[in-house]
């Protein structure tokens, strides 16, 4: 994972495996998606999800919560944004090697595409 002189400490590792698992829902993968544009606001991030407010306010606060994005109050509204713009990389590169996996996988099965 690391080589010798780039170890990362007990500390570190831990924040690693909690971006991981915020990562590791889809509702939270489709609100970072949605922010990817720009701010928005709790509604319109409720109408776009076609989810309930409770749930996707729920999310936010554990991707606020683990630094992914940030909020705003602007009078009665509060907006979302990404915090961390790395997070986008990392999924490109997650999303490139399920892509490969699935046509490895289909390729192996001879499903034509």
């Amino acid at each position: 994972m690391a080589s010798e002189k780039n170890l990362l400490t007990n500390e570190t590792i831990e924040v690693v495996a909690r971006r991981f698992r915020l990562l590791g829902e889809p509702v939270r993968l489709r609100l970072l998606q949605v922010l990817e544009s720009g701010e928005h606001t709790v509604n319109e991030l409720v109408e776009e999800l076609q989810g309930n407010q409770p749930n996707v306010s729920r999310h936010l606060t554990a991707l606020f919560d683990g630094g992914l994005v940030k909020r705003r109050k602007d009078g009665i509204s509060i907006y979302y944004s990404v915090a961390d713009p790395v997070v986008f990389k990392l999924c490109e590169l997650v999303c490139q090697s399920a892509r490969a996996q699935v046509r490895a996988q289909l390729d192996a099965m001879d499903v034509p595409r």
